[in-house]
């Protein structure tokens, strides 16, 4: 399966707003800019997340992004399903059913193994991913982020604040 780097991109967006009060917006372009990553294409993701509901848009000169509820209510699938859409990774074809071995559509009741390993697996997944939140990594920011980094980011924050 391969996801979009939309999807880390939006992840990251909404970690770092997951870090700041729940009352401060940060721009688009300044969420972009924070990753080096194209502004427009970042806009369409914020965009994807704001229709789930995952963020919200706070107007004025102040204004941007920030999440439409707490980082603790907001799971990694969230944001998977507002920016990849709720399609399933596997889709059967029941290609068993066509060439030279096929038999007649009442012999195939079941699915076959492929497709029932790959939807075991594409739960599990999915499971794990409902049990992540965006609180999650915040809190975990500590140990995954350099003090020098996490310093940097904020005085960038600060920055575009003042």
């Amino acid at each position: 399966m391969k996801l979009s780097d939309g999807l880390e991109w939006a992840l990251h967006c909404c970690t770092v707003l997951g870090s700041l009060p729940p009352d401060v917006a940060l721009p688009a372009g300044r969420l972009a800019e924070f990753h080096a990553v194209p502004p427009a294409y970042l806009a369409k993701q914020l965009q994807a997340l704001s229709r789930a509901g995952v963020v919200e848009t706070a107007p004025g000169r102040r204004g941007g992004y920030r999440l439409a509820r707490p980082a603790t209510e907001i799971t990694l699938l969230d944001v998977v399903v507002a920016v990849e859409g709720e399609a399933p990774a596997f889709r059967c074809t029941e290609i068993r059913q066509q060439g030279p071995s096929a038999v007649g559509p009442e012999h195939y009741v079941e699915p076959c193994g492929i497709a029932r390993a790959m939807w075991r697996a594409e739960t599990a997944w999915r499971d794990e991913l409902r049990n992540v939140t965006i609180g999650d990594l915040v809190a975990e920011l500590d140990t995954s982020v350099s003090p020098e980094q996490q310093q940097r980011a904020v005085n960038w924050v600060i920055g575009v604040l003042s």
